[in-house]
């Protein structure tokens, strides 16, 4: 009986959290300080993480300059010192994945982190590019098969060199996803993956000032 009762009661733990409903969480970056990000989540008093902590729900991903890259439940985003707070959760996925904001950097540039097939990869936008442009270094580590691409003559600032067509299943971009994107493998070594036309074109694109918006068109 007793065995009954507890298999009874885990059964209904089980559906009571399953049912219950996964709610949007608040995070803002109030500071940053020794590699460490003061996070303040869903208003409760800030707190300090390092890279890798977790605290209700939240990782901290990295903590760098004047931003942190934090992750819930699967989903990252780029924090930065004074901007408003930001949504994420089941109501930021549900909302959220049609519209990316991002900040330039003290250069200039557009540089979101990201994913190209589920792994994690440094962007940076380049609206002069017409398709999404990486190197073999960055093409072997997510494991891209690019040497069954085509080959293809690219012109670059050192002349033309050899590469590779391929198409790309999935590229991600804060909570936006985009699939089967066409890219070029390079030869030569790149500091970031440049995402060009070839996904920017499925979005609108506005700027203003240093922040860059993109509208989601199909």
């Amino acid at each position: 009986m007793h065995h009954r009762a507890a298999a009874a009661f885990l059964a209904l733990a089980c559906w009571l959290f399953a049912a219950a409903p996964v709610l949007a969480q608040q995070v803002a970056l109030s500071g940053l300080s020794n590699g460490r990000a003061l996070l303040v989540i869903d208003g409760a008093k800030p707190r300090f993480l390092l890279p890798g902590q977790t605290h209700n729900g939240v990782r901290l991903l990295s903590a760098q300059g004047d931003s942190a890259v934090i992750e819930i439940r699967g989903q990252r985003q780029t924090l930065r010192v004074g901007d408003a707070p930001v949504s994420l959760g089941k109501a930021a996925a549900e909302t959220g994945a049609q519209r990316i904001v991002l900040t330039a950097d003290a250069q200039g540039h557009f540089m979101p982190p990201g994913q190209i097939n589920g792994r994690e990869v440094q962007f940076m936008i380049d609206t002069g590019a017409t398709v999404v442009i990486l190197s073999e270094s960055d093409a072997r580590r997510i494991n891209l098969a690019y040497e069954k691409g085509r080959k293809v003559k690219v012109s670059t600032a050192n002349g033309a060199v050899a590469g590779y067509e391929v198409r790309l299943a999935s590229i991600r971009v804060g909570e936006a996803q985009v699939y089967d994107v066409p890219g070029i493998v390079l030869p030569q070594s790149m500091p970031f993956v440049l995402l060009g036309n070839s996904f920017l074109t499925r979005f609108q694109m506005q700027r203003n000032n240093d922040q860059l918006t993109l509208e989601r068109r199909f």
